[in-house]
């Protein structure tokens, strides 16, 4: 089992320091799904929502959260984030959204958790957009799919 960085000798919780790391190119891509009733995703794809569009909204959100991360997550750091992108697949026969989430920048820590908060975020705003409807949404399967960069190399989920 490897050290967990975040907790010193004395087992006290700290911000790993990164400042002796090399920039590195570093990416991560996060997933999550939402299982929707039907009406609700009738709503979804008709663009009919009440609130509005519902994975526009749910788009910039996931965005936002990523950026915001270190003030959601303790110990993460402020990251110069280059790229945020947020996608949507519907799944007509499970009445389902899968929600992606890449990160991207250069730097001295990885991106996993800005993309996994993208993901986490977009989902819960997909389900505020559509609680009027549906309050048995249920959010689940969020993982990292794939990281690249930094010692540690590359990581890809085994599907």
């Amino acid at each position: 089992m490897s050290k967990l960085s975040h907790f010193d000798k004395d087992g006290a919780a700290h911000m790993v320091d990164v400042g002796g790391k090399a920039e590195t190119k570093r990416e991560a891509i996060a997933g999550a799904r939402i299982l929707v009733s039907p009406e609700a995703f009738a709503h979804v794809k008709g663009g009919t929502a009440k609130k509005g569009d519902v994975l526009g909204v749910a788009r910039l959100a996931g965005i936002m959260a990523a950026k915001k991360t270190p003030d959601l997550i303790p110990l993460c750091h402020p990251l110069d984030i280059a790229k945020v992108d947020v996608g949507f697949d519907l799944d007509d026969t499970a009445f389902a959204i899968d929600i992606r989430a890449t990160v991207s920048l250069t730097g001295r820590t990885g991106v996993e958790m800005e993309a996994l908060t993208a993901v986490s975020v977009a989902a819960l705003t997909i389900y505020d957009m559509l609680k009027a409807v549906d309050k048995s949404m249920t959010i689940e399967a969020v993982r990292l799919l794939k990281k690249t960069g930094g010692k540690s190399g590359t990581y890809e989920r085994n599907i």
